[in-house]
């Protein structure tokens, strides 16, 4: 009796302190985007000087003088706009590429499946003189269309390592079914191995539209022009060569993270069964 109280008091203690230490990850995440709401509706003197989360005096105001200010309307468009070209491309390329390395055979696979794995070793600035002259070459640098095909790389090559792991634990049984069915392997793809993979999918998208949305300096670099710039340039209206405005930057930066944190949201189900999806299919 004494040992079985003596375990169950062991796995309360535990217990316990898991869940501190989660709660207290948890509040070290949130507390810096609650400050940043925090401040975007304080004053430029009250910024700093006013260190609690619940402004004595709310101003609603920094958020139209931000959007007014920073032109955040076209800038907004832009990055709706390269965040869903770019992801969309990303979604049809790499599921294709990877179900071809996955389920079929053909001369070369290993050597190109280890061409995409080292591009993964190079870090992104490194191929920015690369993209530039490239770009230049094929008249794309200071264009829409030559900014996505740049991010789409970007992304591709993770993508594909990890859908890859996916695709392998489909079961063949599932394959031999819609053949049978009269499925070509196109048919296979898109009726089969992409609705199982939508938890996955979900993962990929909330990581790739991330790494799209909070995209800056290879948009400086291939544009030229400010109306094609993605909306992370509107963030340098705010900040002066000796004096940043960080009640207008705040209510910029929220406004950024809105729709990251609106897709999240929207798409956290599928995301928790695509971390776990590994228990579940094989």
């Amino acid at each position: 009796m004494k040992t079985t109280m003596y375990y169950k008091t062991k796995k309360i203690a535990i217990n316990v302190l898991i869940h501190a230490f989660l709660i207290s990850v948890a509040i070290t995440c949130v507390y810096p985007l609650l400050w940043m709401v925090s401040s975007s509706l304080k004053t430029q003197s009250t910024v700093f000087s006013d260190p609690s989360l619940i402004p004595k005096q709310i101003n609603f105001m920094n958020y139209y003088l931000a959007v007014k200010e920073g032109n955040f309307g076209k800038y907004f468009l832009n990055s709706i706009f390269y965040t869903i070209a770019v992801v969309f491309g990303i979604v049809i390329i790499f599921s294709l590429a990877v179900y071809a390395f996955s389920r079929l055979r053909f001369p070369g696979q290993k050597i190109i499946f280890a061409l995409f794995l080292a591009a993964m070793m190079i870090p992104i600035p490194g191929s920015f003189v690369a993209l530039y002259v490239l770009l230049n070459k094929l008249h794309l640098r200071n264009t829409p269309i030559g900014y996505i095909l740049c991010m789409i790389n970007v992304g591709l090559s993770t993508s594909i390592f990890l859908l890859k792991t996916f695709f392998d634990k489909m079961p063949k049984e599932l394959e031999d079914a819609a053949r049978i069915d009269g499925c070509s392997k196109f048919g296979i793809w898109w009726h089969v191995a992409l609705p199982l993979a939508k938890p996955v999918l979900a993962v990929l998208v909330v990581f790739n539209a991330l790494n799209v949305w909070n995209e800056y300096i290879l948009a400086l670099i291939i544009f030229d022009s400010r109306q094609f710039m993605p909306l992370q340039v509107a963030l340098q209206t705010f900040q002066g060569e000796f004096v940043t405005n960080y009640p207008l930057l705040m209510a910029g930066l929220t406004i950024t993270a809105l729709p990251i944190i609106i897709v999240y949201l929207l798409m956290q189900k599928y995301i928790i069964k695509g971390v776990t999806q590994g228990a579940v299919v094989g």
